[in-house]
């Protein structure tokens, strides 16, 4: 308000609310008044309540008690906005003009009823066509207030008949958001849908999680709590205790609610937060009580979250300080600039004529002091330093910015008719302009959306206190409604690291590896943390149950915050007893190379022919792929691998033993005493036929086996491990295989077997039953072994039992050979191999001297040549096989007692043991002389 001469333009018309029988039809004094084209209603709470009144007998005014100054510089803002918006180009262009009528509601919803049916009575008789303008009221256009929900749900239920639009500049509730039950109401302020979200956003973001709340019993109350409750159910924040306080500070049972509420409280002692709804009043006297309980001292740490209602309201303290309650967390309307209005209170004046158009004016400046001394802030100093310290920046730019709103709207009807002329302008149409009106403050446009509201979003104030000076306009973060999200200044940081400390939960964090177990009937937010069991975990804090590893591929002990992937086994290449096994296989294979190769350097020589010829590379062949199938069981398995390792031992060393066969049969036949069955044996041995044989039965098996069910690869799951094997499929075909292999040596074994007491140089038979023998002992070992172990070390039992056999069969059949050939040349010539033969003949002979001469001649008459042959397969006469004991040098002495035939030839028979060759008669003489 402008100095003296500006503020002499207000109304003269002033009356005082008469007390007693008064009825409802003669309450039309309004507390301040204002001449104008467009008259506009205000609703403020210029006292907080009414005196109780115990007997009615008859509807009256109640008297309003307890003076308000919140509400009455909230209806000065209003007073200052509408002079400022007549002296505004919006208006002035058009040349209209705004007034104002502004009603006490002194917090009561009767008394604001009475005021709004003066808002929305009929114009008289005597007052049609501008007779008896001084006591004709100008209709409402539209209404600015209420401040509380309560009032303003019960005001507009009646503004409503008329459509005369209300605009709130505090009211919250979001049943007011209902256009369809309210749809003259508009605010410009947000929902409280949007400030419990953000509450609970708050809450969140500070992890406090167990909460208290602290409301009024009331349309406001109410809708708050049941928001908030359920906002903060779904995200996880649990409400402790809900208190709720009478909404009229003159209910008999105010205190009782007040004491109940601080128990609950204090009987609370891990809920350190709470939320509150309630109004400033009902704050003081909970503060009051909660410090008489002598809790002033442990409140310290609680932080009060404040609504709208009274977060700027620092008289709820009375005579206390921050460190009594704790901190107080305020959520705000958004701020305009407070410089003009605080010009206009600084230039108020108390003159009679300005007080004669306000009587909250005359009022306030006849408050007594705190000594009780009347008239004392008379003075226009000391009126404005109380009014300044009770102007609340974000509802003074509330009121303004209603005001504005209306100012715009008015302005869009009368820029296209006549404003001047009575009747012209109806509030609907009013109320049609302001939904779809675009109007500006202090630079900046605004409108209001489908559902009256105008979300602006909240500040965030934190109260603080410096030697006993409460300050709560510091404003440390904003909230936008549009993505749930704060943003937080940086001058007030370490208000907002005081608030991290604090610690408001029922039960304490969970950590990974645990998970909340909640009780049947108790909040979810109090709980027990058990440990995760075995093959389960939880990597988060907080969480609800822990989640499954994988048990094929991951593992977990109890109370892990995480699965530890299993360790995949198998006889890899890098094992030490598998790089050793691999050498021997390699080195096998070298020796096999190697003797192969001198084989064939000296396959003419006696030990050659009588090591088998041609069969000994295809046993050497053979050694060189079972050594080679051993080198498939090492390293990661694969399904071909697994096929091919046991097919290409069976099949190799089943040729290696066919070739051994044959030569086991040679000797069973060269040994064969009955001619018959001998005759029959010779027609029947065909070497090679019984090799391809031996081995086509093996190749049958071995395609049943891969065709009916092949090995494969597997994997085991263990505890901790995953082991990679071969599946070898058919058992049972893996049985047959073996058998078949362990029936050929059985064979090889028992003809061998007999032949064992050949010459000893060139004796096949008792190698090949060693070799037969040293392979059926180690797979006989190796049957137990394989059944009973498992293992990454399983491939490796059967690889050493490869190995066995092979190097048997090389260490015994070619070895002794490579030996003679290398190192013993002497022995093996065509003179050497036959005369070891005729030591071994002419021993026999000599130690069978139970032999008759008539066998001998029966003998010789068999030789048609006088020859005496001791060839195989025939021999003229067939001694027993005995164990040859002749000296190396019985040559030499044969030779002294025995004359050769020039004609006299030694070949060495392919497959045999023994020399075919034509000896003399005088040495067949002499052998009959020695018997």
């Amino acid at each position: 308000m402008e100095p003296m001469g500006d503020v002499l333009h207000l109304l003269v018309i002033l009356s005082f609310l008469e007390t007693g029988n008064a009825k409802v039809r003669d309450f039309k004094a309004a507390g301040a008044t204002a001449p104008g084209d467009i008259i506009i209603g205000g609703l403020f709470s210029i006292h907080e309540g009414v005196e109780e009144s115990l007997n009615l007998s008859a509807p009256h005014a109640s008297q309003c008690v307890r003076f308000n100054t919140d509400g009455f510089t909230q209806a000065l803002a209003m007073i200052h906005a509408i002079e400022s918006a007549n002296r505004s180009p919006v208006l002035t262009t058009l040349g209209i003009s705004l007034g104002y009528r502004i009603h006490d509601s002194c917090s009561d919803v009767t008394t604001a009823l009475r005021a709004s049916a003066d808002f929305t009575q009929e114009p008289t008789t005597d007052c049609v066509g501008g007779a008896n303008t001084s006591t004709c009221l100008p209709p409402i256009m539209a209404v600015i207030g209420a401040s509380s929900s309560e009032i303003s749900i019960s005001v507009a239920q009646q503004l409503n008949l008329e459509l005369i639009p209300q605009i709130s500049y505090a009211s919250t509730a979001i049943i007011l958001s209902d256009k369809i039950r309210f749809p003259a109401f508009l605010r410009t302020v947000p929902s409280d849908l949007y400030q419990t979200r953000a509450m609970v956003r708050l809450l969140s973001d500070h992890k406090w999680t167990w909460v208290g709340m602290v409301t009024t019993d009331g349309d406001y109350g109410r809708s708050a709590l049941e928001s908030f409750v359920s906002q903060a159910t779904a995200s996880g924040i649990c409400v402790a205790f809900k208190e709720i306080l009478p909404d009229s500070l003159t209910s008999p049972d105010i205190i009782s609610a007040v004491i109940n509420a601080s128990n609950t409280i204090r009987s609370n002692p891990k809920v350190k937060v709470v939320v509150s709804f309630a109004k400033p009043t009902h704050m003081t006297y909970l503060y009051r009580e909660l410090r008489g309980q002598g809790l002033g001292s442990g409140l310290g740490e609680r932080v009060w979250v404040a609504s709208d209602s009274w977060s700027s309201s620092k008289e709820v303290l009375g005579k206390m300080d921050l460190p009594d309650i704790g901190h107080v967390v305020g959520f705000t309307f958004k701020r305009g600039d407070l410089a003009p209005f605080h010009h206009y209170l600084m230039n108020l004046s108390d003159s009679n004529d300005v007080i004669g158009n306000n009587s909250f004016l005359k009022e306030f400046y006849s408050l007594p002091n705190r000594s009780g001394d009347p008239g004392v802030v008379s003075s226009s100093t000391s009126a404005a330093e109380i009014l300044l310290n009770n102007s609340h920046a974000d509802i003074v730019f509330s009121v303004e910015m209603a005001v504005s709103a209306i100012a715009h709207a008015v302005a869009d009807i009368c820029s296209k008719k006549d404003c001047k002329t009575a009747g012209t302008v109806q509030p609907w149409k009013v109320l049609q302009a302001l939904r779809g009106s675009r109007f500006e403050l202090e630079g900046k446009s605004y409108t209001f959306d489908q559902k009256g509201d105008i979300n602006l979003g909240y500040d965030v104030t934190v109260w603080r206190s410096v030697r006993g000076v409460i300050n709560i306009n510091d404003v440390v973060a904003e909230y936008h409604p549009i993505n749930n999200s704060f943003s937080y200044t940086s001058r007030h940081t370490k208000n907002i690291t005081d608030l991290r400390d604090v610690v408001s939960v029922c039960s304490a964090s969970c950590k990974p590896g645990e998970f909340k177990k909640t009780a049947e009937g108790q909040h979810t937010c109090c709980y027990e943390c058990i440990n995760c069991t075995e093959n389960h975990y939880s990597n988060n804090t907080d969480m609800d149950q822990c989640l499954s590893c994988d048990t094929k591929r991951e593992w977990s002990l109890e109370g892990s915050s995480g699965c530890t992937s299993k360790t995949l086994e198998f006889f890899s290449w890098q094992d030490g007893f598998a790089v050793v096994l691999l050498a021997l296989a390699a080195l096998g294979i070298i020796l096999v190379l190697l003797v192969g190769a001198l084989f064939l350097h000296h396959h003419q020589t006696p030990v050659v022919k009588a090591a088998g010829g041609p069969l000994s590379q295809l046993i050497l062949l053979s050694l060189v792929g079972s050594f080679v199938s051993a080198v498939f069981f090492v390293g990661h398995p694969s399904s071909l691998q697994c096929k091919t390792r046991q097919v290409l031992f069976g099949l190799s060393f089943t040729l290696c033993v066919s070739c051994i066969l044959v030569k086991s049969l040679k000797i069973l036949l060269a040994f064969q005493l009955n001619p018959d069955l001998k005759d029959i044996l010779r027609r029947l041995y065909q070497p090679y036929a019984i090799i391809c044989l031996c081995v086509a039965l093996q190749v049958l098996t071995c395609t049943l086996w891969l065709v009916l069910q092949s090995p494969r690869e597997k994997a085991t799951v263990f505890a901790t491990t995953v082991l990679a094997e071969c599946d070898e499929g058919s058992y049972v075909a893996f049985g047959v295989m073996l058998g078949y292999i362990a029936v050929l040596v059985l064979v090889c074994f028992a003809c061998a077997f007999k032949g064992r007491k050949l010459p000893q140089n060139y004796n096949e038979a008792r190698f090949i039953t060693f070799s037969m023998l040293l392979y059926l002992m180690s797979w006989v070992m190796f049957v137990p072994i394989y059944v009973t172990t498992s293992g990454k070390y399983l491939p490796a039992v059967e690889m050493v039992v490869i190995l066995i056999s092979n190097y048997g069969v090389l260490s015994c059949h070619f070895f002794p050979k490579c030996y003679i050939i290398l190192f013993k040349k002497e022995h093996n010539t065509k003179s050497a191999f036959m005369k070891n033969v005729q030591d071994f003949s002419f021993k026999s002979i000599t130690d069978s001297s139970s032999v008759s001469e008539t066998s001998v001649s029966q003998t010789e008459g068999k030789c048609t040549s006088h020859t005496y042959s001791i060839s195989s397969p025939s021999f003229c006469m067939s001694p027993p096989p005995i164990e040859p004991t002749a000296p190396q040098n019985f040559w030499s002495v044969g030779q002294n007692i025995q004359s050769i035939d020039t004609a006299t030839y030694c070949t060495i028979f392919d497959h045999g043991v023994f020399v075919t060759g034509q000896l003399t008669r005088p040495y067949r003489l002499r052998r009959s002389m020695s018997l």
